[in-house]
């Protein structure tokens, strides 16, 4: 295999921050925008967020949410009755001050002294406040309960060091709210969002996910308990794919979210909030990718097969895309994944292989060459994206006839969805490492030489207060996180790994993006 020509300058093992860039440029998913910490998302990157955002938005609403858009910017006041809240955002807060721009004497734009806004609006970073606000008006009894909405919006946080999709100063994401009676029903609530986000992580987007509970210090500001889905990245590291929040009655008490209970008296709503964002692309890239691009899980590739035509610019091309146009038909009325194969008859100008190796890089599940023998014999040449190559260095290509080929894909398009997600459950098992019973030995661990360490699970005691904080400042120095408490993990049987005490659960640690 030594003699395979990526199609990357750039392999993960030597450089996997860079690489993870180079793929997002191979790919054309997105490029940087001129604004720091913002992107343009290109066709092939946004076709896949559509692909995630319908998937996804379907599952939702199978639980029985409408979806609600509310203004982008929030008063500064709203945020300033939730004391924990805002602490938590401050930092990455965008803040409009002025309505309007002059020129000054040297005929630069500046914001006109004279229209300072009365109050500052902050350019939302999530919408739990404003939200809120509307939860008061429109809840006034119990039987207006629960109330379940979801908002697909873009926020805006201020970040200091950025990636894109990973990490950006503006993102896209859909954000759920919800108001509930009492306690259990919204704790209820928030663990079936939370189970609606593994299944569309490991079932849409063949990411592997470990779904479990946030320690007190991980929590989201203002959150009773927080909840989430990790995933591990090729490098070893975590990647925090999506939250869900049990906020008890914190916000409905800032926000006066009060109902009439069965009994005629009035309480305050018990509320949750969730949300995904673009982030799942990233990690897809970090999940799914190899050293010749990206590769797309059929489920969310806006494209599933791609049919390259060998143009010659010569008369018999027209026969050759009408005989390309006929697989396009019939694989269009085919079913995979439970919808039509998605497949497009790419006729752009150009050399076939620069052509296969752009839709490589893309991460194409399935690409299909046709030229004129292939024609002539009633065969095609096909590729699959997730087995790229045979011993010889030279693309594995199979040249099933026509129909064998038209018949099998929707099978192979399933074939490649499991083998993504089998492989990368593969490789996440065998980097979770169990048994390291002090800091000393977790410290070893990952100031080893393991380039890709992966994750320890350790037993924890679930400390608090000034214990907590001690055990956060260990982490620190080691550049650890506590990831989750995964649910269904095994019960504590020994003292926690960083206080000594007996411990009551066992915690997930890792480096993290």
């Amino acid at each position: 295999m030594s003699n395979i020509r990526h199609a990357l300058s750039v392999k993960r093992a030597d450089d996997f921050a860079q690489w993870y860039q180079e793929v997002i440029s191979a790919a054309d998913m997105a490029e940087e925008s001129g604004v720091r910490g913002c992107m343009v998302i290109k066709p092939w990157g946004y076709g896949i967020w559509e692909r995630v955002q319908r998937l996804l938005d379907a599952r939702i609403k199978a639980t029985g949410h409408d979806n609600v858009y509310f203004p982008i910017f929030i008063p500064l006041s709203n945020f300033e009755r939730e004391a924990e809240h805002v602490e938590g955002f401050a930092k990455e807060m965008a803040v409009v001050t002025h309505h309007r721009l002059i020129a000054d004497d040297a005929g630069t734009l500046i914001p006109d002294p004279e229209a300072r806004l009365e109050e500052p609006l902050v350019v939302r970073p999530t919408s739990e406040t404003i939200i809120g606000d509307a939860m008061a008006r429109w809840i006034q009894s119990w039987r207006d309960l629960p109330l379940l909405t979801n908002q697909w919006a873009n926020v805006v946080r201020w970040e200091m060091r950025t990636r894109m999709f990973l990490r950006t100063s503006e993102f896209l994401w859909q954000e759920g709210h919800t108001a509930h009676e009492g306690k259990a029903d919204a704790r209820k609530h928030t663990l079936r969002m939370l189970e609606v986000y593994r299944a569309h992580a490991e079932e849409d987007l063949a990411l592997p996910v470990i779904a479990g509970e946030k320690p007190e210090h991980e929590r989201f500001p203002g959150a009773v308990e927080t909840w989430s889905i990790e995933a591990m990245m090729q490098d070893g590291k975590a990647l925090q794919a999506g939250t869900s929040h049990y906020l008890g009655t914190n916000f409905a008490e800032a926000a006066g979210i009060r109902y009439q209970d069965r009994d005629g008296g009035q309480q305050f709503c018990h509320t949750t909030s969730w949300g995904v964002s673009t982030r799942l692309i990233g990690g897809m890239i970090m999940t799914h990718g190899d050293d010749d691009g990206m590769r797309a899980p059929p489920s969310v590739a806006p494209w599933q097969v791609v049919i390259l035509p060998m143009l010659r610019d010569k008369p018999e091309d027209d026969a050759l895309l009408a005989y390309c146009e006929e697989i396009r038909t019939s694989l269009a009325d085919r079913q995979a994944l439970g919808e039509p194969v998605r497949v497009l008859l790419d006729k752009k100008p150009g050399k076939a292989a620069a052509k296969r190796w752009d839709w490589v890089r893309k991460g194409a599940p399935i690409i299909i060459e046709v030229g004129g023998r292939d024609m002539e014999g009633g065969k095609v040449s096909l590729l699959r994206r997730d087995k790229l190559w045979v011993d010889n260095g030279k693309p594995a290509f199979d040249y099933p006839r026509r129909e064998e080929a038209i018949a099998a894909i929707p099978g192979l398009l399933d074939d490649i969805q499991r083998s993504l997600f089998a492989d990368a459950h593969e490789r996440r098992e065998a980097n979770i490492i169990r048994g390291i019973d002090s800091i000393n030995a977790l410290a070893e661990f990952y100031g080893g030489d393991a380039r890709y360490p992966g994750w320890v699970e350790v037993q924890w005691s679930k400390p608090t207060g000034a214990a907590l904080e001690k055990v956060v400042e260990t982490l620190k120095t080691h550049k650890l996180t506590v990831r989750n408490v995964p649910i269904g993990a095994e019960p504590a049987d020994g003292p926690c790994v960083f206080t000594g005490d007996t411990a009551v659960e066992r915690v997930y640690i890792g480096r993290a993006y």
